[in-house]
């Protein structure tokens, strides 16, 4: 798992909701909230980070479980962990946050724009669906492998490596791969919650993602993009926006180059 390139400016731990939420914020500006995707560490966005802090404060997490944040006695779920996220938005006085999430980080953001939706300005989508049945059907299956039945093959990648190099206790990784099981295993569907959104969201996805791209435009049409003709003065563009990364799987859309080009004029 790489490392930011840049130092952080200010690095800690959040008493929030039972937990030590380990947060480091680096730069000045208009709050930036970054979420990893499952099994991942705050240095997930290590190339994207000071692309994002240029001109903004950027505040990246460790979610419950991951990183240097040590688990707890809860279920892992997107709403609790977006619980969190609204709570550290408040425990930093950060007021508003634009917050940007890569894939189970992506359902963490999701959840929190619309549970919390006042604590949110702008949001940012890496290869995230709005239901369960938004991925693939053979990734739904490997999904099911979820578990620490799959441990000897896991402590054999990058991600195992990054979490074991910061984790408060690393053998607890089989529990966490126990709880990603169950909450990969949920069923969801949350178009209706989607569709009275109110706030600008960018949706990123790779052309070759574990989301196939029709989902992709289904999401884009409940924020009520791809259903007009934006015009010839672009007075019928929705405040939604949509890119597709080209030669980009689900599991290298968060390294994009392409992502800093697109979410940062769409922050601003």
């Amino acid at each position: 798992m790489s490392t930011p390139t840049i130092a952080p400016d200010l690095c800690g731990l959040a008493p929030i909701n039972g937990l030590q939420l380990y947060y480091e914020s680096y730069g000045t500006g208009t709050p930036l909230v970054l979420l990893h995707g499952g099994y991942g560490t705050s240095g997930m966005f290590a190339d994207l980070v000071p692309k994002l802090a240029t001109d903004r404060r950027v505040i990246a997490v460790d979610l419950q479980g991951h990183g240097r944040t040590a688990d707890i006695d809860r279920p892992l779920s997107l709403e609790a962990m977006a619980g969190d996220i609204a709570a550290l938005i408040s425990y930093l006085d950060l007021g508003q946050a634009d917050v940007m999430g890569y894939s189970l980080g992506g359902g963490v953001a999701l959840r929190t724009a619309i549970d919390h939706p006042d604590l949110v300005r702008r949001l940012v989508l890496v290869s995230t669906p709005f239901s369960r049945d938004g991925w693939f059907p053979d990734i739904r299956e490997q999904m099911k492998m979820n578990n620490r039945h799959g441990f000897d093959f896991m402590r054999q990648t990058p991600m195992y490596e990054g979490y074991a190099a910061v984790a408060p206790n690393p053998d607890a990784f089989p529990d966490l791969m126990d709880k990603i099981g169950v909450l990969l295993g949920r069923d969801y569907d949350w178009s209706a919650d989607v569709r009275s959104l109110t706030l600008p969201v960018l949706l990123i996805f790779g052309d070759a993602d574990s989301i196939p791209v029709t989902h992709a435009a289904e999401f884009f049409a409940l924020l009520g993009g791809g259903l007009r003709d934006g015009g010839w003065d672009g007075s019928g563009m929705p405040s939604a926006r949509l890119a597709i990364l080209p030669s980009t799987t689900h599991y290298d859309s968060f390294r994009s180059p392409l992502l800093a080009q697109f979410a940062v004029p769409f922050l601003r």
